[in-house]
């Protein structure tokens, strides 16, 4: 059904590829250097339209949230011109995407971990692991990510959040030695959540939440940066045994797509993996005391 002049704009759609065309430079984009009297940062959107092929007026509707049903072949075009990576592109599309019963507020179902992969988790002893589900909710961590990060099991369940964790706990800017790429990494991970799930209330809840109680969060929110974390390096500085660089890989769970299980490791024989060793040794449990019915 196409989009009537009286319905809603979809703000997200327009925010997010104004910030993806002021990012784009003429010059960039293969059209020269930019001349003077620009008003505009990066490109302007009849060149955005003749990058992608298609007419300005289409473009225009577009990128003001008047969704025109935008084929696959169109946003395609549309990502090229505006060199979108794979996580943008993705996120294009969930923005595009017709929505039943847009507007309402539904809470999302409650994500539950299989009791098999908690014992797989709890079975990782020398590595970090834990498992993420909606809007970085941590669902499960095994003894090694607690210590590395802290105890999520011990807070009330609306606070089990990596980012609340990132933002609001004042131990996360000593832990976390580039602390400004992690917190960015975070938003830009829940933007792209929120592009996938927009009527999640506690998502909403949330982004209020972190937007009043952190200036830096409410501005990199602004940003519309999308992030999609499959693998990487994070640096930690421990309060008890110093320095790690951990390598992480994230593997999204196929009976669910906004589960992932994330593990961390550090080079074998390195001064990180020692110290793993040791934060392993000083944590590890009574076996008699582990937990085994987390949700």
């Amino acid at each position: 059904m196409s989009t009537s002049a009286g319905r809603e704009p979809n703000l997200e759609l327009r925010d997010f590829l104004r910030s993806r065309r002021a990012r784009v430079s003429p010059d960039e984009a293969g059209l020269g250097p930019a001349g003077g009297g620009r008003r505009v940062p990066g490109l302007r959107r009849e060149e955005v339209a003749r990058l992608a092929g298609i007419s300005v007026d289409y473009y225009v509707r577009l990128e003001r949230g008047r969704n025109p049903n935008a084929s696959a072949q169109v946003l395609e075009a549309v990502a090229r011109a505006l060199r979108l990576d794979a996580a943008e592109r993705a996120h294009l599309s969930d923005l595009v995407r017709p929505r039943p019963g847009s507007g309402r507020r539904r809470p999302v179902a409650p994500q539950r971990v299989r009791p098999g992969l908690l014992r797989l988790l709890d079975s990782l002893a020398d590595t970090p692991a834990m498992i993420m589900g909606h809007r970085l909710d941590v669902l499960a961590a095994n003894t090694l990510a607690k210590a590395l990060y802290t105890d999520f099991d011990t807070l009330p369940h609306r606070e089990r959040n990596l980012a609340r964790f990132i933002f609001l706990d004042p131990a996360a800017r000593d832990l976390l030695t580039d602390w400004d790429t992690a917190a960015r990494g975070t938003v830009a991970a829940l933007r792209l959540y929120a592009g996938r799930h927009p009527h999640d209330p506690r998502l909403t809840e949330l982004v209020g939440e972190l937007s009043v109680h952190d200036e830096d969060f409410r501005q990199w929110w602004a940003d519309h940066d999308v992030l999609e974390y499959t693998h990487g390096t994070k640096h930690y500085r421990h309060p008890l045994v110093g320095e790690l660089a951990l390598d992480y890989e994230s593997l999204t769970l196929p009976d669910d797509p906004d589960q992932a299980l994330y593990l961390y490791t550090a080079e074998p024989g390195s001064p990180s993996a020692h110290a793993l060793r040791l934060l392993g040794s000083w944590s590890a449990p009574d076996p008699a005391a582990r937990t085994t019915g987390r949700t």
